[in-house]
């Protein structure tokens, strides 16, 4: 596994792009991404019941497993807009198909932005030829420019791979910053690969990666309206097609979830005011999903954020939210460590706080990449999920979003 650039236009056959069109006052707006053939696709959803007008057309449109474009807004989430909504969003995918001379059907549609604002499209269709017109290999950075909303930075990858003697190569790029919890996040992501694999197995695939990725981050608990993690596989890599989960398959899930995880690290990383990434890491539960719920009631405590914030090692917030998460567990064989690149300290063992040298602790939560390290010494299974610190930032940003 090789990381290389070119972000989603990295695979054969891909090209994108990303254009201001006038939903926001001036930074880019419209994204685009296309395989000159027709691709496998597969999608996963928010699991809010209150779901964006682009959510239900790429659902229908995803139905025969098939789509060769994506078109996605940021500025405007087009969410909570009625009948009039879910037209605008057919319209962009319409509007797409027509200059590309595709089925509308085989395009994906994402918006994400302000809930309860109808999307102005007719911008949207204004500047779709531009957008077309301005497909390149190189267009993968302002493309992922165009998806962010509150993001400090883009967030993109690519992989190289090899399959039996062919070379297949995987993109990926997200946004997400705010409205993060660990059921995906309020976030878009965008995978393509070449690969040539079977439709089904191409979406167990994503489904057993993002439950290992998105949906173990969390910046401010609130599960949003638009979340959607795509992919599409256009097959030009050459290599012979995956139809069972061989060999072959692992290493291409494998590669899948290196993309997955870095992009969900990445969004964590980028939360809103965040300073901090914060990493929690349950071993020795008794089962997988025992650990991922620990680790995530970790990283979502707001206690425990604001302590990494104010870097204080307060082990009594940490062992609270271990407490709550709804797994038994044995409080006197729990050790809790902190740790970051200026060392590592334990702040809790056999069922007390531990001793421990209050500077070197600040030292370490200073840093800007903190893990908290859980052992429950009660099984061999373990879980990671991910979140980042609460900040002042945080609610000067959202108290002012729409204005």
């Amino acid at each position: 596994m090789i990381e290389i650039k070119g972000g989603v236009t990295a695979p054969k056959g891909f090209f994108a792009s990303g254009i201001h069109c006038g939903l926001k006052r001036e930074k880019k707006d419209l994204a685009f991404i296309y395989s000159d053939v027709m691709c496998s696709g597969a999608a996963v959803y928010t699991r809010n019941l209150v779901k964006g007008e682009p959510i239900y057309v790429t659902q229908e449109h995803l139905k025969d497993g098939q789509a060769q474009a994506i078109i996605i807004n940021s500025g405007n989430a087009n969410t909570c807009t009625g009948q009039k909504g879910r037209q605008n969003a057919f319209k962009m995918a319409r509007g797409l198909a027509k200059e590309i001379g595709a089925n509308k059907e085989d395009i994906i549609v994402a918006s994400t932005g302000v809930i309860g604002v109808q999307l102005p499209v007719e911008k949207i269709e204004a500047a779709i030829p531009e957008l077309v017109s301005r497909a390149s290999k190189e267009g993968h950075i302002d493309a992922s420019e165009a998806i962010l909303t509150t993001d400090l930075s883009n967030k993109e990858i690519a992989l190289s791979i090899e399959i039996e003697g062919k070379e297949v190569t995987l993109g990926g790029m997200a946004k997400g910053s705010g409205m993060i919890e660990p059921n995906m996040a309020t976030m878009l992501s965008f995978i393509t690969t070449d690969i040539n694999i079977d439709q089904d197995l191409l979406k167990e695939a994503l489904g057993t990666t993002v439950d290992k990725s998105y949906n173990r981050i969390s910046v401010d608990g609130d599960t949003s309206t638009n979340d959607m993690v795509s992919i599409l596989a256009n097959g030009k890599a050459g290599n012979a097609k995956i139809t069972s989960k061989d060999e072959n398959y692992d290493k291409f899930v494998k590669a899948l979830q290196h993309i997955n995880i870095y992009l969900a690290k990445e969004i964590a990383r980028d939360g809103e005011g965040a300073t901090k990434l914060v990493e929690c890491f349950v071993k020795g539960a008794k089962s997988e999903e025992d650990a991922e719920k620990l680790s995530k009631s970790v990283i979502a405590s707001s206690l425990v954020k604001t302590a990494m914030f104010g870097a204080d090692a307060n082990w009594g917030r940490i062992l609270c939210a271990l407490g709550y998460a709804g797994v038994e567990v044995d409080l006197k064989q729990i050790n809790i460590d902190i740790e970051s690149k200026s060392g590592l300290i334990t702040v809790y063992k056999d069922g007390k706080g531990a001793d421990f040298d209050e500077d070197l602790a600040k030292k370490i939560l200073d840093a800007k990449e903190i893990r908290i390290i859980v052992n429950l010494n009660s099984g061999s299974c373990e879980a990671t999920a991910w979140g980042c610190d609460l900040s002042y930032d945080y609610v000067k940003i959202n108290g002012a979003y729409r204005t």
